[in-house]
């Protein structure tokens, strides 16, 4: 039983902290939307953290399945993790460059692709795809045509935007699951006379109507009377 009522309360916990989390993804990436070349270096030294720390996990476990047919191929992502952490560590502005001419050149590419196969294909959903591949072409056009100035902000926009919205749906979560625990673990409201058994009493009445052993309790008199 005590589990069970504590049960609740852990819930309720929990989605208290996931939108606690929330709050404090919404609030940096409201911070980087102001700040977005902040937010761009922050991002490419994040990434670059984790290229060289997964470059690292990755060899550590090269060196332990030594003797297997990959060993060699592990170790060579491992080590080209490694130098690319380090190089994006090392020189943020110039990566974040090259992320930006890359991302460019993706939303181009895809674009194109999308606009010209709805074209083609006609399918169901021909508008929304067309839609689609002319947003990326124009956005690939942009972005191609302020680089390498754009490299400032569109990182750091992406980012940003990316920290908002996971923000928004944790802080959702949070609060809607804290309000259906609530829903779910409130007491039921507690039974009226009826419920617990009490004897009810007509309206206009002065009291409970006498049973038939009620006789035995009155006075002589009153019983004669009753009798007569």
């Amino acid at each position: 039983m005590a589990g069970t009522a504590q049960a609740p309360k852990k819930l309720k916990r929990n989605f208290s902290l996931l939108a606690a989390l929330g709050v404090i993804l919404v609030l940096a990436g409201l911070v980087g939307l102001i700040y977005t070349w902040a937010a761009t270096l922050t991002s490419m030294l994040l990434f670059g953290w984790l290229l060289l720390i997964g470059g690292v996990i990755g060899l550590l476990h090269a060196i332990e399945s030594r003797g297997s047919d990959y060993f060699w191929l592990a170790v060579v992502v491992a080590a080209l993790n490694i130098a690319a952490g380090a190089v994006v560590i090392r020189h943020p502005e110039g990566s974040a460059e090259a992320l930006t001419l890359f991302a460019a050149l993706l939303f181009l590419t895809g674009g194109l692709f999308r606009l010209v196969g709805s074209l083609v294909v006609r399918g169901p959903q021909f508008g929304w795809t067309l839609l689609q591949g002319a947003f990326g072409l124009l956005l690939g056009i942009l972005v191609l045509g302020n680089w390498p100035e754009s490299s400032r902000y569109v990182l750091g926009l992406f980012f940003s935007l990316a920290l908002l919205f996971d923000g928004l749906g944790l802080l959702a979560i949070g609060v809607g699951g804290r309000r259906i625990v609530r829903m779910v673990a409130e007491p039921a409201e507690p039974a009226g006379p009826e419920g617990r058994g009490g004897r009810t009493t007509a309206p206009g009445a002065t009291g409970p109507s006498p049973g038939p052993g009620d006789d035995a309790h009155r006075p002589e008199g009153d019983q004669d009377q009753s009798r007569g």
